[in-house]
C-alpha cells in the first residue's frame, strides 16, 4: 500500500501528508477520544499521585487489573481505520492464562484468540528478548506488536483472565482513523497446543481456514520430550483444495525458521566452537530467540521459542488453508533412522483473510494451557 491513506506506512512515505487521524487507547484514555487523555481522577496510580501532592494529569490511571474469570475490553473503536501498534506488559498473572481476543466489524466469532505470551512470541512464561519487524519484546517484559490490523466498521479487543490470580495489565493501542482500501484483508491469529503429540501424528498449526487471504507468520513454543535433535520435520501448506499432498513442502524445521544444521554452529565448524550448542538469534523475519536449557536436576527437557514472519513471502490462498509440521528426530546414530517424536508443541498462526472468520477450535482448560 502506498501509505498516503494512513495504512502501510514505511520510511519512504513518512514525509507524505495524510487525512488520517491518529488516536490512542490506554487506561489514561479508555475510548481514545480526542482531547480525552490524562483526565482520570481514579485509577491504580491515584494513591501515589496524592502522596506526592499531585492530582489529575499526573499518572492517575496507568494500568488496570482483571480478577480471575473476568474479561476486560481493552478497546472498542468505530471505523474505518487500522490498529498500527500495541504495547503491553502483564504483571502478576500468568501469560498463558491471559487470553487476547480481537473482533472485526461486529463479528461474534473472534478473528484472534491467543494467550498473550504466545501472541508476542514469548510462550514459556519466561522473558525472551525478540527483535523483529512484526513483534518486539524488550527489556522489562515489554510486549510490542506491529501487525497492521485494518477494520471497516468496528474493532474490539478483549483480554480474559482464565487463571486463579489477579492480573495487572499496562497497555497502549495506537491506531488511525482512515479509509480502508477494498483489497485490505483482516488480521487473524490462532493458538493451538498439543502435549504430548501422539506418536506418528503430525502437528497442526492451523486448519479450517476458509476465504481468500495470505498466511504471514508462525510462532512456536516447542518442548522436547526426548534427548537429541528434534527438528527434522517438514512444514506443509495445503491450500485451495489440496488433498493428501501439499502445494508447499519444507525440508526441515530449522530450515523453515531460516536456520540450518540444528541451529548449532559447531556442526560445521567443530574446530572453532568445540562442543555443540544451540545459538539463539533474532532477525527481522525469523528467529530462535529462546532456548531454555536443562539444569541437570529438574529441567529434563529443553524448550525453544521460534518465529517466522512471511513479510516478504506471504503464502497466498484463494479459498482454504491448512498448515502442519512434523515432529521428527533421530534414533541412535548406529540405526541412522528417523524417530517420530511425542513433544509438547504450541503455536500461533498469523494470517489475513476475508470475512467471515470460521469458528476456531475451543481453547482447552487452563490446566492444559499451563506451562508446567
Amino acid at each position: 500500500m502506498a501509505g498516503f491513506n494512513g495504512l502501510g506506512m514505511h520510511m519512504g512515505v513518512l514525509s507524505r501528508l495524510s487525512d488520517a487521524r491518529s488516536r490512542s487507547i490506554s487506561p489514561e484514555n479508555f475510548d481514545g477520544a480526542k482531547g480525552g487523555g490524562g483526565r482520570a481522577s481514579q485509577g491504580t496510580g491515584a494513591a501515589f499521585a496524592e502522596a506526592g501532592g499531585l492530582g489529575c494529569g499526573w499518572k492517575i490511571s496507568p494500568s488496570i487489573f482483571i480478577e480471575p474469570g473476568e474479561t476486560f475490553t481493552l478497546a472498542e473503536i468505530d471505523g474505518p481505520g487500522a490498529i498500527q501498534q500495541i504495547w503491553m506488559t502483564l504483571a502478576l498473572g500468568k501469560w498463558r492464562h491471559s487470553i487476547i481476543r480481537m473482533y472485526w466489524d461486529g463479528q461474534e466469532q473472534p478473528s484472534v484468540e491467543c494467550p498473550a505470551g504466545d501472541f508476542f512470541a514469548n510462550g514459556w512464561e519466561e522473558y525472551a528478548r525478540v527483535d523483529s519487524l512484526a513483534v518486539c519484546v524488550n527489556p522489562g517484559r515489554a510486549f510490542n506488536c506491529y501487525w497492521e490490523m485494518p477494520f471497516r466498521k468496528t474493532a474490539k479487543i478483549t483480554i480474559t483472565n482464565v487463571g486463579i490470580d489477579r492480573l495487572y495489565v499496562y497497555y497502549q493501542i495506537n491506531y488511525t482513523l482512515t479509509e480502508v482500501p477494498e483489497d485490505c484483508a483482516y488480521f487473524h491469529a490462532q493458538f493451538r497446543r498439543t502435549n504430548p503429540l501422539p506418536y506418528g501424528e503430525v502437528y497442526t498449526i492451523v486448519d479450517g481456514v476458509a476465504g481468500r487471504g495470505q498466511f504471514v507468520g508462525t510462532y512456536m513454543a516447542w518442548g522436547g520430550n526426548n534427548t537429541g535433535w528434534w527438528g527434522e520435520g517438514e512444514i506443509k501448506f495445503f491450500m485451495d483444495g489440496d488433498g493428501e499432498f501439499p502445494t508447499i513442502c519444507g525440508t526441515g524445521t530449522e530450515d523453515y525458521f531460516c536456520g540450518a544444521y540444528d541451529f548449532d554452529p559447531a556442526i560445521m565448524e567443530k574446530e572453532k566452537y568445540g562442543k555443540s550448542f544451540y545459538e539463539t538469534f533474532n532477525s527481522p523475519y525469523a528467529g530462535l530467540p529462546q532456548v531454555i536449557r536443562p539444569d541437570g536436576a529438574y529441567r529434563s527437557q529443553q524448550r525453544f521459542g521460534l518465529y517466522r514472519w512471511h513479510v516478504m513471502d506471504p503464502v497466498r490462498f484463494q479459498a482454504d488453508l491448512k498448515v502442519t509440521i512434523q515432529a521428527l528426530g533421530w534414533r541412535p546414530r548406529k540405526q541412522r533412522a528417523y524417530l517420530p517424536l511425542q513433544d509438547d508443541i504450541a503455536s500461533v498462526a498469523f494470517w489475513y483473510q476475508t470475512l467471515p472468520t470460521a469458528p476456531f477450535p475451543e481453547l482447552p482448560h487452563r490446566n492444559y494451557l499451563e506451562v508446567i
